[in-house]
């Protein structure tokens, strides 16, 4: 297909993204993007790198990113089901029986939401120390405790979770992977609310949840395979947030740096911003080239998210000090330096301290 695909998308794209402001305006609400994901989906647009029997169009990576690229540069929404199709639907495609792949169609077309409850309270991000148990019977699983930060968790009607099934075995050994609906007899559901009065994530508490044997995703007690299979699917989609970054960080540049007295710290911060975002792009070039020559580009995909997670950071402070006291006074200007969300770059797809742990032992081969 080579650039085919990307091009046939931005033919797509110049149809129906007008048609979807002309219905929703700048309305990025679930129930918008729920709609903008079903108009993609018509188009065979969902889920691209998934195999045609599932749904998808058999693309490669590399495909699936420039496709990524060409949905970031138009601004289209990002698609309700996200997690479900990044990450969920992969998994269920390698570990899911044939019951539990019947649910891959449902989520191209939108039809099924999920979520992953990977995070708990006393853990954070550290998936080696959930204590979530899912104490194994006769004709399943009995799960109790807790999941927190759980991103489109009020909206999700399922959710693959992680919980340990050997008590006995330390770090990521004894985890499994399972599947609920979340409408389950003894979930419950509580909207965590964030400082901007949205509530984008939620805390899931698990009382005595009973689960059949088919809940079971991917071997007994092998969750940590699952769940490192659904976060290298995540973060692959760095590349296309990362140039999103670079394009903002440019625009801003472009627009403030002509207006900046020369050689002043306001000037120098712009140009050292900008680059800092040609860095970026190139690391996200560096992953697709991985990508099309079909090598694995892991130690890049996790250098590429750590640097994103900062730059998110720095351009939206930066966007919010060019405003002035506009992007404190007026709630629309601060939503547009994307100040209130981007301290979340440094957490989603992989914490800031668990990649430099990574990178510093699998990369650079430093002792633990």
């Amino acid at each position: 297909m080579g650039g085919d695909l990307d091009r046939q998308l931005a033919r797509f794209i110049d149809q129906a993204l007008p048609a979807h402001h002309d219905r929703w305006g700048d309305d990025r609400s679930f129930v918008a993007r729920l709609d903008w994901q079903r108009r993609l989906h018509a188009g065979g647009w969902v889920g691209i790198t998934w195999a045609p029997e599932h749904g998808g169009r058999g693309a490669t990576p590399a495909e699936r990113v420039r496709c990524d690229l060409v949905l970031a540069k138009a601004g289209a929404p990002r698609i309700a089901g996200i997690i479900g199709v990044n990450n969920v639907g992969p998994a269920i495609a390698a570990h899911g029986h044939d019951d539990r792949r019947a649910s891959l169609p449902r989520i191209l077309a939108g039809d099924e939401v999920w979520c992953q409850g990977f995070s708990e309270p006393d853990a954070g991000s550290d998936l080696a120390s959930i204590r979530t148990r899912a104490v194994l019977h006769d004709d399943g699983f009995i799960v109790s405790g807790a999941k927190v930060w759980t991103s489109t968790g009020l909206d999700a009607d399922h959710c693959m979770l992680l919980a340990r099934t050997d008590p006995d075995e330390p770090g990521h050994a004894g985890i499994s992977a399972l599947v609920l609906a979340m409408d389950h007899p003894g979930v419950e559901v509580r909207p965590i609310h964030q400082m901007d009065g949205a509530a984008d994530f939620a805390e899931l508490l698990l009382d005595d949840v009973s689960l059949p044997a088919s809940a079971l995703l991917g071997p007994l007690h092998g969750g940590w395979r699952v769940a490192m299979g659904t976060l290298a699917h995540e973060r692959a989609a760095v590349v296309a947030l990362a140039a999103e970054v670079v394009a903002d960080v440019d625009a801003l540049v472009r627009r403030r740096l002509p207006h900046t007295a020369p050689g002043s710290a306001r000037a120098d911060r712009l140009v050292q911003e900008w680059i800092h975002a040609q860095v970026l792009g190139h690391l996200g070039s560096r992953v697709l080239g991985a990508l099309s020559r079909g090598e694995d580009p892991s130690a890049e995909q996790s250098l590429l998210k750590l640097a994103w997670g900062g730059a998110r950071q720095r351009s939206s402070l930066l966007a919010a000090d060019e405003l002035g006291a506009a992007a404190m006074l007026d709630e629309l200007a601060l939503a547009d330096t994307g100040m209130l969300t981007a301290r979340a770059a440094t957490i989603a797809a992989g914490t800031t301290e668990v990649l430099k742990n990574l990178l510093g032992e699998r990369v650079l081969g430093l002792p633990r």
